[in-house]
């Protein structure tokens, strides 16, 4: 299992494991009693969309996320790489003094097993932080998702969408008038908001 591909392709996961099924719905099912058809904000029928994928590409909040993720992938394979050579240079420094018979058969018997051990555990240690950021990307991604959806029912109480549909392709959504596409709106207010909290930490 290689550490750098399961990083590298977390948030890419993203956009799959939502695909077709990301159907998110805002809080108010209407306009309120007050609202003409001169404020309508979008064309009547109550439906918008966001393309997905663009709406994560250009979230900040997936960015860090992404950039946070990297950053202990490179810090695994370091130490990864590190554990590695130090069991490389004990195999050779063993078969050396095997090979020049600076050992007796008990010392070399108990040195092969000590380096079987240190070889399982660094196998153990691979295969832990492989799973690890796996899950880690994992979380992220449910976080992203989940504050893309708080955001759409902030958003939606100003606009009264019956549905905020997700579009991407593939996906079950053929076609779509771009007059109901609210990507960049979302967009930008998505960053604005997430940004603002971030500064206040």
């Amino acid at each position: 299992m290689n550490i750098t591909s399961v990083a590298r392709n977390i948030f890419t996961v993203i956009v799959f494991i939502v695909a077709g099924a990301f159907i998110l719905s805002g809080c108010d099912k209407g306009k309120t009693a007050g609202t003409t058809v001169a404020e309508e904000v979008k064309p009547a029928g109550g439906i918008a969309f966001v393309e997905l994928d663009t709406v994560i590409a250009r979230f900040d909040m997936a960015k860090d996320k992404a950039a946070e993720l990297e950053e202990k992938t490179r810090t695994s394979e370091a130490e990864l790489a590190s554990k590695s050579q130090a069991f490389d240079r004990d195999v050779r420094d063993f078969q050396n003094k095997v090979q020049k018979g600076l050992v007796t058969r008990a010392t070399a018997a108990e040195m092969e097993q000590t380096l079987a051990q240190q070889q399982q555990n660094l196998l153990a240690r691979r295969d832990e932080m492989a799973y690890n950021l796996n899950e880690e990307g994992v979380v992220a991604q449910r976080q992203v998702l989940e504050y893309i959806n708080q955001y759409l029912a902030e958003y939606n109480a100003d606009h009264g969408y019956q549905y905020i549909l997700a579009r991407q392709f593939p996906g079950p959504i053929l076609y779509s008038d771009s007059t109901m596409d609210i990507t960049d709106d979302v967009v930008t207010g998505l960053n604005a908001k997430y940004n603002a909290e971030k500064a206040k930490k």
